[in-house]
């Protein structure tokens, strides 16, 4: 009964001390969930050269704010899911892009987080669709 008492005692401390480590990483994986490892180079360089649409001389984001996104067209309208909580965001006409491709054929989107307060609600900087819908 003393060993199983102990190992029951090892296994709790255990995941005591590895559930901050679990957290860390599930955070990071989660912020970078819509990149694959080996697309992180092309999608960092395209996000690095890409303008806005409608305001050419603009940047249309950092890295933290593209990423591949799944999108939808209903009601005459493009609308982007938004990564941090699943919301379909409209996108407007003169945010998406017409004068170059993406790198992977995928739909991204560059747009605030829904806690940012810089910028008001569901902005959407830029929009690129991909080749699959």
């Amino acid at each position: 009964m003393q060993t199983k008492t102990f190992v029951s005692l090892v296994a709790a401390v255990g995941l005591v001390v590895a559930a901050p480590a679990l957290a860390t990483r599930a955070s990071a994986q989660e912020h970078h969930a819509h990149h694959p490892a080996a697309d992180m180079p092309i999608h960092e360089k395209f996000y690095a050269t890409w303008f806005m649409p409608d305001e050419p001389t603009k940047s249309c984001c950092n890295k933290a704010d593209c990423y591949p996104t799944e999108a939808t067209f209903r009601d005459g309208q493009w609308f982007a899911r938004r990564r941090e909580d699943g919301k379909y965001i409209p996108v407007p006409w003169k945010k998406v892009e017409h004068n170059r491709d993406n790198p992977d054929g995928r739909n991204h989107v560059c747009m605030p987080p829904p806690t940012a307060t810089s910028y008001p609600p569901n902005t959407v900087f830029c929009f690129s669709l991909g080749g699959g819908t």
